[in-house]
């Protein structure tokens, strides 16, 4: 529907594509890998019923946007969703990230400020420090990630096969929560998105966002599956509740990382419910 430049690189410019549907105050959206914008769309049409206005776009490197072979990281990725809610003149905005788009959200609140925005939505989170080092042992080993960037760049299909079976617990869900058909539309989107993107985006999961959460000073809540095998809910979620200071803390029991697609009946519910509010 639209696009705005947010950088170049060499000859070319680097232009994230959005969506800009509805009326009413508005709801920006944020997609986790390796998917894009449309992967909302179980959201989107119910935030739209309801009276919002929202707004989805492509993270750099997937779905339509560029794919720049820079801006990897989440200063990066911040810094595109500012130039975003700029060239809109979004006023009042609650900002909804799910997975990698969690990050865009707290980086985003940490450097930028409550200005433009009014609430914030994590579903499915990375925050608040995923590596596991000497002062952080509730992380994940590097050598979990240096497995995963080895794949990626030894069979990057094989990999996102994998990846999506662990993303929908397809052993747990499939045929009932998740179609073959709907598991194969994510599967394309995430071969259609750039191959250097898909292996760079795993740098960025590694990002310390705890100095971040202190700064956020808007309502948020957190959207959690407790069998969430991509960002492990001991890891991440389980952790947040006294760094964020004004949070509601949901756990789907039973949900595993795209909760918003497995199980949108409580998802939506709870989102709409602090969105009105």
């Amino acid at each position: 529907m639209g696009k705005v430049t947010v950088g170049r690189e060499n000859s070319d410019t680097i232009d994230i594509h959005f969506e800009d549907h509805g009326s009413g105050r508005p709801v920006v959206l944020i997609h986790g890998y390796p998917l894009n914008g449309a992967s909302w769309e179980k959201q989107q049409r119910v935030l739209l019923d309801a009276g919002f206005r929202v707004i989805t776009y492509d993270r750099r490197g997937w779905g339509k946007s560029s794919q720049p072979t820079q801006g990897h990281d989440y200063d990066t990725f911040a810094h595109d969703l500012k130039i975003l809610l700029d060239h809109l003149d979004l006023p009042e905005v609650d900002l909804v990230g799910f997975s990698m788009g969690t990050g865009e959200v707290t980086r985003y609140l940490a450097k930028y400020g409550n200005d433009r925005i009014r609430r914030a939505v994590l579903l499915g989170a990375i925050p608040p420090f995923l590596l596991k080092t000497a002062d952080n042992p509730e992380g994940v080993d590097k050598s979990v990630f240096d497995g995963i960037k080895e794949a990626v760049v030894h069979d990057r299909p094989a990999y996102f096969r994998k990846f999506l079976d662990d993303f929908f617990n397809v052993d747990m869900y499939e045929g009932t929560r998740i179609s073959r058909e709907a598991y194969q539309n994510c599967f394309i989107a995430a071969c259609l998105g750039s191959s250097y993107s898909a292996y760079k985006c795993v740098d960025a999961w590694l990002e310390d966002f705890r100095d971040d959460l202190p700064k956020i000073d808007v309502p948020v809540l957190l959207v959690h599956g407790d069998q969430d095998r991509i960002l492990p809910y001991a890891s991440t979620a389980a952790r947040l509740p006294g760094l964020i200071k004004d949070l509601t803390f949901v756990t789907i029991e039973g949900g595993p990382h795209n909760i918003g697609w497995t199980h949108p009946e409580e998802v939506n519910k709870e989102l709409l419910d602090f969105l009105e509010r």
